[in-house]
């Protein structure tokens, strides 16, 4: 299978047994992920520690070793008909391993730049205007349902007024947050 590497240098043959497993494990890699397979890596470590193992730029993964390990496979092979010596060859190939890890991180702080959030707080509701779903008792004798529109999406918050009752269908404006899921609203 590897005849060609039968009168290789030790050096070059290294640099394809690195290449070659790192190349696969990427292609599968890149295939799951467009595929929409897991992103995680599939490694749980079994300690403790205090670096931020959810975050996508972690140094320290599967994903970014194959990263490397394609850089400094291909980039020695590339790199062996210009560089003779083999000490300066394979710092030539970890600088490029290196480089492809961090291309590869930039890459991703990149994307990662293209996500929404379109998480809703209730605080995006103060002064939006929307109706009361459930009636509202007068001067917080009690809670009702109120509908309001945030995002392009409509939204359903408890509410309680400091004035008169709100019946069903009436047209209100949020005043303030009082909790998580609770409003003070006002008659339009």
């Amino acid at each position: 299978m590897f005849e060609f590497l039968s009168g290789a240098d030790p050096t070059i043959k290294m640099f394809w047994y690195v290449a070659l497993p790192a190349s696969l494990i990427f292609v599968i890699q890149l295939v799951l992920t467009l595929m929409g397979g897991d992103a995680a890596d599939g490694v749980d470590a079994d300690f403790d520690s205090d670096i931020d193992a959810d975050g996508p730029f972690q140094l320290l993964s599967f994903r970014n070793l194959i990263n490397f390990l394609l850089g400094f496979g291909w980039g020695g092979i590339s790199f062996s008909g210009m560089i003779s010596k083999s000490g300066w060859l394979i710092f030539v190939a970890v600088l490029t391993g290196v480089f492809f890890l961090l291309l590869f991180l930039f890459i991703m702080r990149q994307l990662m730049k293209f996500q929404e959030d379109n998480t809703v707080k209730i605080t995006d509701s103060i002064n939006k205007t929307g109706s009361v779903y459930l009636t509202i008792p007068a001067n917080r004798s009690g809670y009702g349902k109120i509908q309001i529109s945030i995002g392009g999406s409509q939204k359903e918050f408890d509410a309680v007024t400091d004035g008169d009752a709100l019946p069903s269908g009436s047209a209100i404006r949020v005043v303030d947050t009082l909790s998580e899921n609770l409003c003070l609203v006002t008659r339009l």
